[in-house]
């Protein structure tokens, strides 16, 4: 199966975050990470399951790097009935009602689209003494095996 992670950051941590968990599958999984300002929603592949990964910056916002593919989906509103994906984010719950906005934007455009979410909205927490990659093997693992189910 092929899995395409997919980051949206700001200073690189949701790039990082993204080979930690391309390097956390097992074999059978054809893994590849790029930013979501190389890809066009219009081109996403229902064959691939994608993983979003998207900080939160300034008042709740995605990152530039995710800026294009947002104003995408919310203007084109492409179908992506055939997609499958599951999004992560990355944020500081001392920013109260922005916290982890960023992948909230992008979630709620995804299945506004008719995206199909696999599993959760996996969330880090800044403030937290875990490091994200602690948080996101765990979720990422639950995500694979209802793929795999």
């Amino acid at each position: 199966m092929k899995i395409h992670f997919l980051y949206g950051s700001q200073s690189g941590t949701a790039e990082i975050l993204c080979d930690h968990m391309m390097d956390s599958l097992s074999d059978g999984f054809d893994g590849e990470v790029s930013s979501l300002d190389e890809v066009d929603p219009t081109d996403l592949d229902g064959d691939t399951f994608y993983v979003l990964v998207s900080a939160t910056f300034g008042s709740g916002q995605v990152p530039d790097s995710a800026q294009s593919f947002l104003e995408t989906l919310e203007e084109r509103k492409p179908d992506l009935s055939c997609i499958r994906f599951a999004i992560f984010g990355l944020g500081d719950r001392s920013f109260g009602e922005t916290f982890n906005n960023g992948s909230k934007l992008l979630m709620t455009q995804m299945l506004a689209c008719n995206a199909q979410m696999v599993g959760e909205r996996g969330l880090h927490d800044a403030s937290s003494e875990e490091l994200p990659q602690n948080v996101a093997r765990p979720w990422l693992k639950g995500i694979v095996d209802q793929l795999s189910a």
